[in-house]
């Protein structure tokens, strides 16, 4: 064939590999083959993927065949067109009688030449990324020999998460193996972590410079997110990165995450070239770099490769190098069992049967494929080489090595510093302003029920006029920021709904109003925290409260209950112990009865009562009276504040009767209200009525259309604010909504702005806004039961005179019993002693009789009496 200009050499290999019966010969490759096999490789040698293949097989062929005849079929393909890989592989299937081919390396090649084997079943084993699950199906002798790397997929998601960047661009190669294959499932990866794709960039693999500069130009000016995943061809990716370097793009606030296609050369690239690349994370496929296996076919292949190709300065293998090893090595062992010169079905059944441990994994085929990658390596671009960060499993997480005691964490953060493209200690925020005079457009309502809120006033030589505490909010949390892009207010007519849904429409890039934070609008975009207080309260008119009965309200009923029973109990012992001392106090028994009662509330009212006779009623009437003089001071001074401060009491006490009343309730904006009043609270639709601002509401309470109201708590606020002595809130607060800003779903912007909401919430500017914007006029709290005394703050003065009072009548009924026992007990002392007196004599008798004779002392008679 002539020789063409090309962009690439696309190379046929024939490894023609005979045994014969030479002297040369080893031992081994007689006891592996008796005739001869040839195996097809095409490859492409014009990049550094098809260079380590073809020194990998080579390195397979001597571990397998010894040293035989290697010979290359050369074929230019000035268009890098697949039909020349598909008549190429034709040729050594027809021509050549090849047994099996190992390649090419893209999905596209790869379906041509499957379909070109399909009839004589001649194994062919892929090195694409990933291949559709029907082909199977089509073409049973395609095998894929290099892992589905799908999974690679969760593991730059994972990257994404683990610093909360929520929107990411794209850029990927224009081919049906990207755009079929990998790119669904980086989506659907990235939304499992609430991460979205704000853009999607192809690069054709044919890309001139001009065009590449000109989409990376475009990306700068009118996108802010800074997070780009590459999915390029290493040759591309290669000048990509060239190039953003040249547009300063690969500074501060920039995040380039690669993917296996480029991060698995990363060691072949140059230092001149990596360079450009600082800070580049990227997700490779993973090998045990360890072991004899190893480091023999490593020394061998950085041998032969420094010999094959000496202007290349990185002589170490990858993955792909060592894909092709194995994939000899497979076909090497079907031909063993098969012979030498039997390939087709036989032989694509011994490959399929396969089941051996390689450097890169398990080698096993299911489904026609081997086992997917379930380790990637995390690498980090730095200086002019690279670091090895950690790795992440599928499955388990992050972990800084991979052994049994191995521990995983959810999240990257832990496995050392990255070098960023800003730098090291500084983590990108992943967006950055825009460099175009584009300005975001902040949707607002136009009309609002409640100006302090939200106020647009258009006027023909200023413009319009955005105001109200929602607008002052969004700019001091803006000005906050340390950068922001610019902006600019819209307002729009419209329901709350309608606006909410322009951000998805692309018609806005955010609102700001008093707008509620609802679930159904999640679908057209994200919210930030609530910067206003969140729920949703009832409002009733109210009337003062009724000063018939305000003289029980000092204490409760408790309270009254117990001062009647220490009463009447005092009252009773007083009773009980002087009605012996006073004629009154006997009679019948209703007439006891009265005296009784009377002296009881006479003794608490009075300190002229009458006169008592015993020291036991009268030390019980003192302790009473002292306590008694506390109470009715305590009583005095509560009903006197009862009765000077104004009291409101609710029309309807609650929501109970509100629901059974079937009165007409009046709700706030929004027609996610109507649906919680009716589906939540259960009142009926056709009672329920829509008004805008808090003149709406009150025109409707005083022309009886409504009975009560639900508002948002903002919004009660402000109404509770202007008319405070007319309306009482009542009921719980039901914990729904609050105010926030709205933003695109995955907006990178929103955590940023979350964080200086909460800085200035922090500091202070929130609250002086509310106080600005929002009345600080608080209406009076509804009368309830905590106005009233209760038992507890009395209950030691109650003890004190309970006790006393019955220490008293215990003494006083135990009394008589007293006496007698003191009687007797001066009986016994008297007889005691009377015979310690007479001990006393006789003692002092048996001591005389010593001295003196003992009739000089006459014996007299002892009597007791």
């Amino acid at each position: 064939m002539g020789t063409l200009p090309h962009a690439f050499s696309l190379f046929a290999l024939i490894l023609l590999l005979t045994s014969g019966t030479g002297a040369d010969q080893s031992t081994k490759t007689q006891a592996i083959f008796k005739g001869s096999a040839r195996i097809g490789a095409i490859v492409d040698t014009s990049s550094r993927i098809g260079k380590e293949e073809i020194v990998a097989m080579e390195v397979a062929k001597e571990d397998f065949y010894g040293f035989g005849n290697l010979t290359f079929l050369l074929i230019n393909d000035s268009q890098k067109d697949t039909i020349h890989a598909a008549l190429e592989a034709k040729d050594l299937i027809d021509t050549r009688q090849v047994q099996a081919i190992i390649g090419p390396q893209t999905w596209e090649e790869v379906s041509l030449v499957a379909e070109i084997a399909r009839e004589t079943q001649v194994p062919i084993l892929s090195f694409a990324d990933t291949a559709p699950e029907w082909a199977p199906e089509r073409w049973p002798s395609l095998l894929q020999a290099s892992p589905d790397k799908r999974a690679q997929m969760k593991a730059i998601a994972a990257i994404v998460q683990s610093w909360n960047w929520h929107q990411v661009i794209v850029i990927y190669e224009d081919t049906d193996s990207s755009a079929r294959g990998v790119i669904p499932h980086l989506h659907d990866a990235l939304r499992e972590v609430n991460s979205e794709v704000s853009q999607f960039v192809a690069f054709s693999p044919f890309a001139s410079s001009d065009s590449i500069s000109k989409e990376l130009e475009n990306i700068k000016s009118k996108q802010y997110c800074r997070v780009f995943v590459v999915h390029l061809s290493f040759k591309l990716a290669v000048r990509l990165f060239e190039m953003a370097k040249n547009m300063e793009m690969m500074k501060k606030d920039y995040v380039w995450i690669t993917t296996d296609p480029f991060t698995s050369l990363v060691h072949s690239i140059n230092a001149s070239v990596i360079s450009s690349m600082k800070g580049i994370l990227g997700v490779r496929s993973y090998y045990p770099k360890m072991g004899q296996h190893f480091e023999n076919f490593n020394q061998r292949f950085r041998t032969r490769f420094s010999r094959k190709y000496p202007r290349e300065e990185k002589k170490e293998p990858g993955i792909y190098a060592v894909q092709a090893y194995y994939a000899m090595r497979t076909i090497a062992l079907g031909l063993n069992k098969t012979g030498s010169k039997r390939g087709g079905k036989e032989l694509l059944e011994n490959i399929l049967d396969a089941d051996f441990h390689g450097l890169s994994g398990k080698v096993k085929f299911k489904n026609q494929n081997v086992a997917a990658a379930e380790i990637f390596e995390i690498v980090n671009v730095i200086g002019t080489g690279y670091n090895e960060l950690g790795y992440w499993s599928n499955g388990l997480g992050f972990s800084e090595n991979i052994h049994e005691n191995s521990s995983y964490n959810t999240s990257m953060i832990g496995l050392g510093q990255v070098y960023w493209p800003g730098g090291p200690r500084y983590t990108p925020r992943g967006w950055t302003a825009l460099t175009s005079a584009k300005r975001l457009r902040i949707g607002v309502p136009s009309i609002s029920g409640y100006e302090e809120y939200v106020k647009v006033e258009s006027d023909d030589r200023l413009g319009t006029n955005f105001s109200g505490f929602s607008i002052e909010v969004f700019k001091a949390t803006a000005a906050s920021m340390p950068s922001f892009p610019l902006y600019e207010f819209q307002y729009f007519n419209g329901s709350y709904d309608k606006l909410v849904e322009q951000i998805h429409l692309k018609n806005f890039d955010a609102v700001v109003g008093d707008v509620e934070i609802v679930s159904s609008r999640y679908q057209y975009a994200e919210f930030t925290n609530p910067y206003t207080e969140t729920g949703l309260v009832l409002i009733v008119p109210a009337r003062s409260s009724s000063k018939a009965w305000s003289f029980v309200k000092p204490f409760t009923t408790t309270m009254w209950v117990l001062i009647s029973v220490i009463t009447v109990y005092n009252g009773f012992v007083v009773w009980w112990i002087e009605r012996e001392h006073c004629d009154e106090l006997q009679g019948s028994i209703p007439n006891q009865i009265g005296i009784m009662i009377w002296l009881s509330f006479n003794t608490l009212f009075s300190l002229n009562g009458p006169k008592l006779h015993s020291n036991l009623s009268r030390m019980s009437g003192v302790v009473w009276l002292f306590v008694a003089l506390i109470i009715t001071q305590t009583y005095t001074a509560n009903l006197t504040s009862m009765l000077t401060v104004q009291r409101l009491e609710p029309i309807i006490p609650s929501v109970e009767e509100l629901l059974n009343s079937n009165a007409m309730v009046g709700y706030c904006t929004g027609s996610y209200m109507e649906r919680y009043l009716a589906e939540v609270l259960k009142f009926k639709s056709q009672n329920l009525k829509h008004f805008r601002s808090a003149e709406n509401y009150f025109e409707g309470f005083k022309d009886k259309n409504i009975s009560a109201a639900f508002l948002g708590t903002p919004y009660a606020k402000i109404f509770l604010a202007k008319y405070c002595n007319s309306f009482i809130q009542i009921g719980p607060t039901y914990k729904i909504g609050g105010f926030g800003f709205a933003f695109p779903r995955g907006s990178p912007l929103l955590a940023s702005v979350n964080e200086a909401l909460l800085k200035i919430s922090e500091n202070g500017t929130l609250q002086e806004l509310e106080k600005t914007w929002i009345s600080p006029q608080k209406c009076p709290e509804m009368p309830s039961d905590s106005s009233s005394l209760g038992p507890s703050g009395f209950r030691v003065l109650f003890f004190i005179t309970g006790g006393t009072t019955t220490i008293a009548f215990v003494i006083y009924v135990c009394r008589p019993n007293l006496l007698r026992l003191k009687n007797m007990w001066g009986i016994i002392s008297a007889v005691l002693k009377r015979w310690l007196s007479s001990r006393r004599q006789v003692t002092s008798r048996r001591v005389a009789n010593v001295e003196i004779p003992p009739k000089a002392f006459p014996e007299a008679p002892v009597s007791l009496a």
